[in-house]
């Protein structure tokens, strides 16, 4: 018997407080048939930040559970990219400035994690915006800026980790190449504000990162032959609303890294303009705006013939894997890569490039080291791509020497001889 269809003298008796909790499951009702309802009829969220939608939290996660729920219903409000577009032009049209936008609910664009203890001077996260807002209708991302004003590793921790993986995978026979995809803020800084938040502590540590990196690593520095491909096409080769570079980047990304490899392959490339389509631009979603630009592709001949590029949508999470039959102007050594988004744009020209090629993502090898580990191990060149906003702020975890280690001595079963 419930306690409230005891008599009212009963000692045990206690009311329902029939209001309240009728409120309380009116609440809890909307809470999840809302999002529900609303995919029902036909409308469908869609991703705001540059990340997947907040997955429904597991019941097998505990506490986990109910603490995931806030960041599950805020991701499918239907209308959720209206009302961050709205208090967008609310806080630009009084405060001419960026509006604060929570971009917590999920894991960052890209990279993972590696935190240490922040100094004393760590300025308040808070204060940096999401997008910044340049000339001539250009937006940055803001990670470009607060990532190095708050860096979770010290440069010479991220150059002695890059060195390990160096060593150990050297140490297997097996070529290493890194290569650091620079912001775009760092290839078209004419288009920034002259004045923004973090300004002198971005400059401080990306003026020391790569001034130092390139030289103590080895790593290919992207700098001079974007700037170089920028001039020579008379067009940028970062879009306005998108912080990745454009198919031009990728495919000259993919031949320094061959040129490094074997230099000379590149002599018998035939290259010409491909198919356009329509790409969502990222930074522009940051803002709540729907908003396209145009991709321009290539096709790659690597010996001066038919085309051999191909083209598959990946995030590499799932590791994308490509074979073609192997020509003149091909590396055809088994290639394995760690890469992150600005790989999406290349993976068309490495597949045209690298006979047999397998690309993973650089969250994965926290995730899972031994997989990877097996995986890297396939190959007999390993090729790194970092991009600059996540390397100098130190957002990966895989750099800690431990993770090298560990994914070392898997290789170091497998040497190549």
């Amino acid at each position: 018997m419930h306690e409230a269809w005891l008599p009212r003298e009963h000692p045990l008796h206690r009311p329902r407080h029939g209001a309240k909790q009728y409120t309380a499951l009116v609440c809890a009702v909307l809470f999840f048939a809302a999002p529900l309802l609303a995919w029902t009829l036909g409308a469908r969220a869609k991703p705001v930040e540059n990340r997947a939608l907040t997955p429904f939290p597991s019941v097998t996660e505990g506490w986990g559970f109910f603490t995931g729920l806030d960041g599950w219903a805020r991701d499918h409000l239907v209308f959720r990219s209206q009302a961050v577009a709205s208090m967008e032009a609310l806080s630009q049209g009084v405060f001419g400035e960026s509006a604060p936008h929570d971009s917590g609910s999920g894991a960052p664009p890209v990279g993972g994690g590696g935190k240490e203890q922040p100094e004393e001077t760590t300025p308040n996260p808070e204060v940096f915006p999401d997008v910044i807002h340049g000339e001539d209708g250009w937006l940055y991302l803001g990670h470009d800026v607060s990532y190095k004003c708050l860096p979770e590793m010290r440069l010479e921790r991220i150059i002695e980790g890059l060195r390990r993986w160096r060593s150990v995978v050297e140490a297997s026979g097996r070529e290493f190449r890194l290569v650091v995809a620079p912001d775009k803020s760092t290839v078209h800084p004419e288009h920034m504000p002259e004045d923004f938040v973090g300004e002198e502590c971005m400059r401080e540590l990306r003026s020391r990162f790569w001034e130092r990196l390139p030289e103590a690593t080895g790593a290919i520095d992207m700098r001079g032959p974007l700037r170089e491909l920028a001039e020579r096409r008379d067009s940028p080769v970062y879009t306005k609303l998108d912080t990745h570079w454009r198919h031009a980047g990728g495919l000259e990304m993919t031949r320094r890294i061959a040129e490094s490899l074997r230099p000379g392959i590149s002599d018998s490339w035939r290259v010409e303009r491909g198919r356009t389509y329509p790409h969502r631009a990222d930074i522009a979603g940051l803002l709540g705006r729907d908003e396209q630009w145009t991709v321009q592709s290539y096709s790659l001949a690597p010996d001066g013939g038919a085309d051999n590029t191909r083209f598959v949508g990946s995030d590499f999470h799932e590791s994308l894997h490509t074979e073609s039959a192997p020509r003149p102007g091909m590396v055809t050594e088994p290639t394995r890569m760690i890469a992150d988004s600005f790989t999406q744009f290349a993976s068309p020209y490495l597949a045209a490039t690298f006979s047999d090629l397998t690309i993973s993502h650089a969250e994965n090898v926290r995730e899972d080291p031994q997989r990877v580990g097996e995986m890297l191990a396939e190959g007999e060149v390993v090729v790194f791509e970092f991009s600059e906003r996540f390397l100098a702020g130190g957002r990966y975890s895989m750099l800690s020497p431990e993770m090298a280690e560990e994914v070392g001595g898997i290789l170091a079963e497998h040497p190549v001889r």
